[in-house]
């Protein structure tokens, strides 16, 4: 059993609603009281085979059910379509969780931009209820091929004037040149969607506050080090050698300590490692730069090290 397994629990779907189309949105519920969380959490689901998938709870914080939304891929990894065709009410999910990595938590007299792009609306619906519940100001720009493959359009209704579809077959494609030249300034943006629309909102939003989600892995270069290098296990008393070709956490696994992971790509958060000694390539998707440069967290399945040398809390 996994270090993620471990900590797994059951839950039933006793609500599901096709929201739009290829994406099914599902309510669970627990025997158990639900850990609380906040805007931008995400759950894993475990999978039959143990591989896991990560999705943001889209539901409200504090409630009795989770909610998630999943978008059926027939051309990914197999994850959605098993939800898809086994995640009927009544069937029971293996979940663990809630994570966060994209918090929101409002703050009075701070103003927020919400993007969203297809299924990325999942974790940013949570936060725009959060912002109408703080009494805040917000506004919400989502962006899809049109509104029938469109989660949770019905946000447009809750939140009147505050809401902006931009369904590309109805020519309301989003303008991010011009939404971020007339940006009140101390707007914070958080962004979530495809890899496209959040390398364009970077591009466009350069010098603002700004905090994204991705759901795929930013595209990287080579390491800083071709070379293999230390990893000192500081609680473990384990000094191991990680080669060019393996990660940190395929040896550190293989040495028997265990690590919560999840994604194995630096998307979801799961095997944050604090640094104690030794310098950093991040090659995660989650850190800002600032985040990196404080260099006291890793995400060792695909960060590796910048030196001879790194010592890390496990």
């Amino acid at each position: 059993m996994s270090a993620l397994e471990s900590t797994a629990f059951d839950m039933v779907v006793t609500r599901r609603l096709e929201d739009a189309d290829g994406v099914a949105l599902l309510e669970l519920s627990s025997d158990h009281a639900l850990p609380r969380w906040q805007p931008g959490a995400h759950i894993d689901v475990i999978l039959p085979n143990g591989d896991a998938r990560q999705y943001s709870l889209c539901g409200t914080p504090g409630s009795t059910t989770w909610r998630i939304g999943v978008l059926r891929e027939d051309a990914g990894r197999g994850g959605s379509t098993w939800i898809h065709d086994h995640a009927h009410e009544g069937a029971v999910l293996r979940v663990a969780g809630p994570r966060n990595h994209f918090e929101f938590a409002p703050e009075r007299g701070t103003r927020y931009l919400f993007i969203a792009g297809g299924i990325g609306i999942t974790p940013i619906a949570a936060m725009v209820a959060s912002a109408a519940a703080a009494g805040v100001e917000y506004r919400l720009e989502y962006a899809g091929r049109s509104r029938s493959t469109m989660a949770l359009v019905s946000l447009e209704d809750e939140h009147p004037g505050r809401v902006t579809i931009h369904a590309a077959d109805e020519g309301r494609r989003l303008d991010l040149a011009e939404l971020f030249e007339t940006l009140p300034p101390f707007t914070t943006t958080y962004c979530c969607g495809p890899a496209r629309l959040i390398e364009a909102v970077e591009a466009a939003a350069k010098g603002r506050q700004l905090k994204v989600e991705r759901f795929e892995p930013k595209a990287l270069g080579a390491p800083i080090l071709a070379e293999p290098f230390e990893v000192e296990l500081a609680f473990s008393g384990i000094d191991l050698v990680v080669p060019p070709e393996r990660s940190v956490l395929e040896v550190v696994e293989e040495a028997g300590v265990l690590v919560l992971s999840s994604c194995k790509e630096g998307t979801c958060g799961t095997c944050e490692t604090r640094v104690m000694a030794g310098e950093v390539d991040h090659r995660d998707s989650i850190l800002t730069p600032d985040e990196q440069d404080a260099n006291d967290v890793m995400y060792i399945c695909v960060s590796r090290s910048a030196g001879p040398r790194l010592t890390l809390e496990l």
